[in-house]
């Protein structure tokens, strides 16, 4: 096993010297070039798969060419002189590119900065808004990432009523075109509150929102003109919010294109959304959050609604909860029957979505089944994405998207990506960070010890 260095060794004095005469030059700045396209046909051998399925392969054999998955087997099952190049990673564990949903990676750089910030739109109603063509595919956040195992996100708008539209996206491209893996696969709609929580002399009440039945009215007749748009047999072109909604709602014997994801958190929304689903005849509806889904998991699961559940590492909402019911969330879901993957929307989203292994790691130490949380990073999230034909686990004729960790992936002590490729293509695991802790490490060793 080895680390792929951007650059030699070697050639770090002269480029420092290089450095040194340029006043305008940044330091330390990594060599993030994307990767060039897969020339050579490539097998790993001896780690454990991790398939993604839930299934498990001991002393793997895992090859791929032209950007494809063309052999998943055993070890002595293969012809390794159908290689190039043939990775040993005796010891070593290999995974599927762990999938971000809900994220707005790229879409933010410095919170501090206005002109970086670019996941919310001015306005209530905005389905046309699509966060794609705000994608930064260049952003020094994105690398950090990268090194954990993400390799794949939904970015995601923020704001409003109906935010806009989401795309999934990988982390491995030039700009957002090169980007894409699936252009505009929903709108996202923010379900309005229907309680409100008040505390008065250290005791906790629970009023319903006055403005909420006129804020569910508004919903529900703008959805009812985007339905009465898509059916009209001459729809105005000019008329773009409709025109983005069209995909929601079936065409004859054709389900919806697009999928409704609804944010909300209680299961007096929740309740709604389902209600809500049934008028609208929505084929697919998915719930963004949902710490509340455990209580309506029959429900969820009889009218096929699938739950992004909030991060792992959140606090319960109400003084009753269990300290660790947002530990154990995902076991219940997966007890029950539910659909659901696991996202981390919550505090510095963009920075945190470096965390998201560990988000399962501790659901795993909580209750769920090891290869279930590796499924709820991976394959669960590219089917409630809709991507899972070419997506999500490693199956021969999928995508070739994947890493090498020379630890447990979803443990941050041992988690270490020694090699990652994205549709054959290997990736510079390098960063700022990472070149930041190498810049002062020398700086200190080489300082004498008293």
């Amino acid at each position: 096993m080895r680390v792929l260095l951007p650059f030699s060794p070697s050639i770090v004095p002269l480029l420092a010297l290089s450095l040194a005469l340029l006043p305008c030059a940044l330091v330390a700045q990594p060599n993030l070039t994307p990767g060039a396209t897969q020339t050579e046909s490539v097998l790993i051998v001896g780690a454990t798969a991790h398939l993604g399925t839930g299934d498990v392969i001991e002393d793997a054999a895992i090859g791929f060419s032209d950007g494809v998955f063309n052999f998943v087997g055993r070890r002595f099952a293969v012809d390794l002189k159908r290689y190039v190049r043939v990775i040993e990673a005796h010891g070593a564990h290999i995974y599927p590119g762990f999938i971000a949903p809900n994220s707005t990676l790229g879409l933010m750089e410095v919170a501090a900065v206005r002109a970086t910030v670019d996941f919310d739109e001015v306005g209530t109603f905005n389905p046309h808004v699509r966060s794609l063509i705000a994608y930064n595919a260049s952003s020094d956040i994105t690398p950090t990432v990268r090194t954990n195992g993400v390799l794949l996100g939904q970015i995601t708008p923020r704001g409003g009523t109906i935010s806009g539209t989401s795309s999934v996206v990988h982390f491995d491209a030039w700009n957002w075109e090169d980007a894409v893996v699936s252009e505009d696969d929903g709108l996202h709609l923010n379900w309005p509150s229907t309680h409100h929580k008040h505390r008065k002399d250290g005791k906790m009440t629970i009023g319903r929102q006055k403005s909420y039945d006129q804020r569910l009215t508004e919903i529900t007749n703008y959805f009812e003109r985007a339905r009465a748009h898509h059916l009209s047999s001459n729809p105005p072109l000019t008329d773009l919010p409709m025109r983005a909604m069209s995909g929601l709602f079936a065409s004859g014997d054709s389900p919806g294109s697009q999928t409704l994801f609804v944010h909300a958190q209680d299961a007096k929304q929740i309740a709604e959304i389902i209600r809500f689903k049934r008028a609208m005849n929505l084929d697919r509806v998915v719930l963004v959050g949902g710490q509340d889904s455990w209580m309506l998991a029959d429900p969820l699961r009889e009218n096929n609604i699938a739950v992004m559940l909030l991060r792992t590492h959140s606090v319960p909402r109400y003084d009753e909860d269990d300290v660790d019911l947002c530990y154990r969330l995902p076991a219940l879901l997966e007890a029950e029957g539910v659909q659901y993957c696991i996202q981390g929307e919550g505090r510095m989203p963009e920075m945190n979505t470096r965390n998201l292994p560990f988000f399962a790691g501790t659901a795993v130490a909580y209750g769920l089944e090891y290869e279930q949380g590796v499924r709820a990073l991976t394959l669960s999230t590219a089917r409630i994405l809709g991507i899972e034909s070419t997506c999500g686990s490693i199956e021969q004729g999928k995508r070739a998207i994947l890493f090498i960790s020379s630890g447990d992936a979803l443990d941050m002590r041992t988690n270490d990506v020694t090699h990652a490729w994205i549709d054959g293509r290997q990736v510079v695991l390098d960063n700022k960070q990472i070149q930041l802790y190498e810049k002062y490490k020398a700086k200190y060793d080489a300082q004498p010890q008293y």
